[in-house]
């Protein structure tokens, strides 16, 4: 595959961005990817994992401490502050206690804030059938508080025959 760029080198830099899910797709040659900024190319040995959630935090965590009293895990006593310098979480209960503030970050990381694990593609019939009709009820919520009925009714319709077909295989 040629260079999205220059079109005359091999891309060997392959980048995808998400954003509000529309996914772009880049494929680059290492010069025009340097060139565009999109990838450093050093070999710093002392890069974190740390400063990569950070740099996706944004500068809030990343600057002097702020003023505002910081709470911390009611289980761990982990603060949101020591999460930001170390990038781990303290314990389960870190999820429930800075949520609010995690939820954004895992969505920009993960595209989405709900784990919903691998299933693998063969022997996983109804696991996957039954993570897609929690993707599709999630859909539909969307579409409904978004008020975009038309394409409501097609994802409840395609809940409506999901449903037939799990409860189908049941019986």
């Amino acid at each position: 595959m040629l260079c999205d760029d220059c079109k005359e080198k091999q891309a060997s830099v392959h980048i995808t961005k998400i954003n509000n899910n529309q996914k772009t797709e880049k494929h680059l040659c290492d010069t025009c990817a340097e060139k565009a900024g999109e990838l450093s190319f050093s070999t710093d040995a002392n890069f974190a994992f740390q400063d990569f959630l950070k740099g996706m935090m944004g500068a809030s965590l990343a600057g002097p401490p702020q003023h505002r009293s910081e709470t911390a895990c009611p289980n761990c006593g982990l603060t949101y502050g020591d999460f930001g310098r170390s990038g781990k979480i303290g314990c389960g209960e870190c999820y429930t206690a800075y949520g609010d503030r995690l939820e954004p970050l895992l969505r920009r990381i993960h595209g989405t804030s709900a784990h919903t694990g691998k299933v693998p593609r063969r022997g996983g019939g109804k696991l996957a059938l039954r993570q897609r009709l929690r993707q599709l009820r999630s859909e539909l919520d969307r579409h409904v508080g978004r008020e975009e009925y038309e394409q409501a009714a097609k994802v409840r319709d395609e809940i409506k025959a999901l449903e037939g077909q799990i409860n189908a295989e049941k019986g």
